[in-house]
């Protein structure tokens, strides 16, 4: 069986130190594809973009500043609330988001409690399809 983990939230477009505007976001998080974390933005556009990356990722940048290249995470505080800064680089432009660091991780809390760290590679099932291909 699998299950799927969603949070909808609103995150902040920074646009400059005074101007944030908000965006509609889902957190997703998929138990077939367990290393994975995946971010719909619904933004003004006919279609919502997506993000897919590393679950260990998000969870890293809970704490301390982590990734490089298409995305880095890092905690931060705003006008003295926890926050979380997602930068995001694509050829289509950058984009800097804030997210609510206590939604962020209830909701990341909630996908380690459903596959543990350390056995994502359990919920891909390879074991039996190599067993399958071997009795072949």
């Amino acid at each position: 069986m699998h299950t799927v983990v969603e949070r909808e939230l609103e995150l902040k477009l920074v646009l400059s130190p005074e101007r944030r505007i908000p965006v509609p976001a889902r957190l997703g998080y998929l138990t077939d594809d367990p290393y994975a974390v995946h971010v719909t933005f619904h933004i003004d556009t006919e279609h919502p973009v997506y993000w897919t990356f590393a679950r260990d990722l998000l969870v890293e940048g809970v704490f301390r500043p982590c990734g490089q290249g298409d995305v880095r995470v890092w905690p931060t505080k705003t006008a003295g609330r926890s926050v979380m800064l997602m930068a995001l680089s694509s050829p289509g432009g950058d984009a800097l988001l804030e997210a609510p660091a206590a939604a962020v991780s209830a909701w990341l809390e909630r996908t380690l409690r459903v596959v543990p760290p350390g056995t994502e590679g359990e919920q891909l099932g390879l074991d039996d399809e190599l067993a399958q291909l071997l009795a072949q």
